[in-house]
This record gives C-alpha cells, structure tokens and sequence, in this order.
C-alpha cells in the first residue's frame, strides 16, 4: 500500500504544472500557447521573465527533490533505493505528462535534476557542470540539456563507479525520456532553427 501511495504522491507532485498556473496567476498567460510553447523553466524566462523563470525552475527540481523525501518517508530504509528510482521516473513522466494541464508539460529536465539531487548529489552536480559548460559555450538550453543527460549514465557509471545493474538502468531510461521529449529542439537545432536563450532581453 505504500508503495502505491509513494508512486501516485510522486506522480502528482510531478504533475504540478508550476509554469502554467505562475504564468496564469501572475501574467494571465498560458505559457503553452507562447514561445516554445512548452510549459518549462526555460520557456518561462523567455515569455514570463526572468523573477518568474527562476520561480519555475525552484518549484521543477523541488518536485524532484520531494518525490525521493516522500519515498524515503513512507518506506522501510532496506527497500527505498529501488523504489525511490521507480519513483523518480513516475515524478519526471508526471511533469512531462502532468494530469493537472492536460498531459501537456514540460521537458522533465529541472525535475530530473531534482530527483537526482534527492538520488546521488555528486552526479546531478557534475551534470550542472555539464549543461553549464556547454550553454556558457553555445547558449541553446536544448543542446546544454540534451549533453548533460547523455551523459548521465557515463557520469555515473565511469566518474562514480555506480555499477548497480538497477541504477544502470535506470539512468538510461530517465536520460532517454528527457532527450526524446526534446525531440523537436533536436530538429530545430539540426535545421538551424533553434533560438538561443539572451537574458538581457527577458522581462523581470
């Protein structure tokens, strides 16, 4: 039974669609119908401005981060670790198929980043360091995003030496939802088409 309510808890709070109701509440916009029209941190920046941007994006790795808190929670220490990344896959399927905006979300990269912060520190910060090294390089989100969680599971396997055959795992499959749901940055930025994120520009 707790285990049911940990995987619905995740999934719900995943669901939490923080870019949809910020931008209603304080902007009357739907940010799915802007921009990139995906219901995103970085979306948000770009149409909401950058106070709001930031709100977003403390509230997406914080559904991450509250998922495991919730696993852990109502878990028996010897069984959470298996659960705790079953868990964090249903959080991040949540935010990119949230039941609260009608299945349409965001890309799952603030709240992947968040349950892997609940996970394993080290790696979410090495890919901090990743996205950070090539958006300063580049300055595509998409890009910085889509290179940090491929390499999620080389981070954490060859830097980290964790070999768990479960932990392999799942690292492969919370690296491929985020990539697949980037699917159509993927061919904008083959077209050339991609726009590049400018801070200036963006309202407070």
């Amino acid at each position: 039974m707790n285990v049911f309510l940990a995987f619905l808890l995740a999934y719900l709070l995943g669901s939490i669609p923080s870019a949809v109701w910020l931008g209603m509440w304080l902007h009357g916009i739907d940010v799915r119908e802007h921009g990139s029209k995906n219901a995103g941190a970085t979306n948000s920046f770009r149409v909401l401005g950058k106070r709001t941007g930031i709100m977003v994006l403390v509230l997406d790795v914080s559904k991450g981060v509250l998922s495991m808190m919730v696993c852990m929670l109502l878990l028996k220490q010897t069984e959470s670790m298996i659960y705790q990344m079953v868990s964090a896959g249903i959080c991040v399927l949540g935010h990119v198929f949230p039941v609260f905006a009608g299945f349409r979300g965001g890309k799952g990269v603030a709240t992947s980043l968040g349950v892997f912060l609940g996970l394993n520190p080290l790696t979410a910060l090495t890919c901090i360091l990743v996205f950070l090294l090539v958006f300063m390089a580049t300055r595509y989100v998409s890009l910085s995003s889509i290179t940090a969680a491929f390499l999620l599971p080389f981070i954490s396997f060859f830097i980290y030496h964790q070999e768990a055959i479960e932990v392999i795992y799942f690292n492969i499959i919370l690296s491929l939802i985020v990539i697949l749901a980037h699917h159509k940055n993927i061919k904008r930025l083959i077209a050339g088409e991609e726009q590049r994120m400018n801070f200036n520009g963006s309202k407070m």
